[in-house]
């Protein structure tokens, strides 16, 4: 929970701004406050308005407006770079501070009019390194699914449909979790979920999902599940304790599969299998990079074009794996 009297009142009102116009998660929200804390209270030793240096004593509450309008892009740049050399902090963990500076800048100079100059008008996000994602391979995916269906598991048409769905859809975590039975229509082969930012999109469903769909819903719990704020009476998956089933029970899942597949060594998860889906949609699915992009719900095309680094990256192994190539 977020602490609104450590604040002042300025950061409240665009943490109200990112609820409800940005319409930003309560993580991204927690993400804001944080980010930005730290930033003032940096700002606070920079301008030696405190002789403390332990960030948890330093407060922020009587950082006045007059101080926000004497920040320059060259403080901020001066924050990134104490971040680097005091708590060594990787290049995505800059970048998000950076882009939460920026947002919140933005917001006091051109949507509250609060001041003259953005400060952060120019800066620039950190260099972030190129990681190419982890996933499955086609055959590993086809075995997953294997050990999946598994007869001895009483869970066995539940968990199927989980993996299934991840492996064939890329959906997100949250996404799964939070599918009702009403938001699939069989009939068309598709679903609803909420995705990031509280955006609603269409997933469509081949013959596999839907195959696991029905076989999971003709034995999915129908009596006793608890009436919740959750919702678990709509929910598509249940726990065992009749209610929807939690992030971290998926999770548990998946790392059992993949552990019974033999393929624990590879450091893989939920989300990892949303990797493995998109990469073999791109691979033999001949999508194209936009159509991906939809799939997969990112709000920037920069976010799915790992997916085409991931096959410039496996050619260039091609090349490099030909027998001819020591000769």
């Amino acid at each position: 929970m977020i602490n609104r009297e450590n604040n002042p009142e300025y950061l409240n009102a665009f943490l109200d701004y990112t609820i409800t116009i940005l319409n930003k998660s309560p993580n991204t929200i927690k993400e804001y406050n944080y980010d930005l804390a730290m930033f003032l209270k940096f700002i606070k030793i920079r301008f030696n308005m405190t002789k403390e240096e332990d960030f948890s004593e330093i407060t922020i509450t009587d950082i006045t407006l007059d101080t926000i309008k004497k920040i320059k892009l060259d403080d901020i740049h001066a924050f990134l770079s104490y971040l680097t050399t005091t708590y060594h902090s990787k290049a995505a963990t800059r970048a998000r501070k950076a882009s939460s500076i920026r947002v919140f800048f933005n917001y006091l100079s051109a949507k509250a009019n609060l001041i003259e100059t953005n400060p952060a008008q120019n800066l620039e996000t950190p260099k972030l390194d190129k990681r190419l994602p982890k996933y499955l391979s086609l055959e590993e995916s086809r075995k997953l699914l294997s050990t999946a269906d598994n007869p001895d598991n009483r869970n066995n048409a539940r968990d199927y449909a989980i993996l299934t769905l991840f492996l064939n859809c890329g959906l997100r975590l949250s996404e799964l979790v939070g599918i009702n039975i009403g938001d699939i229509d069989f009939s068309e082969y598709k679903m609803t979920v909420i995705g990031k930012g509280n955006k609603e999109r269409t997933i469509y469903l081949n013959k596999a999902c839907i195959k696991a769909l029905k076989e999971y819903l003709d034995v999915r719990p129908k009596e006793g599940i608890k009436t919740d704020k959750q919702n678990s009476k709509n929910a598509l998956f249940i726990s065992e304790r009749k209610e929807r089933i939690s992030r971290r029970t998926v999770q548990h899942i998946v790392d059992k599969e993949l552990s019974a597949s033999g393929f624990a060594s590879k450091n893989l998860s939920t989300h990892k299998l949303r990797h493995t889906a998109a990469t073999l949609m791109y691979q033999y699915g001949k999508v194209d990079i936009r159509a991906l992009q939809e799939v997969l719900g990112h709000e920037s095309i920069s976010t799915t074009e790992i997916y085409t680094h991931v096959a410039n990256e496996q050619a260039r192994q091609a090349i490099e794996n030909n027998p001819l190539s020591n000769i």
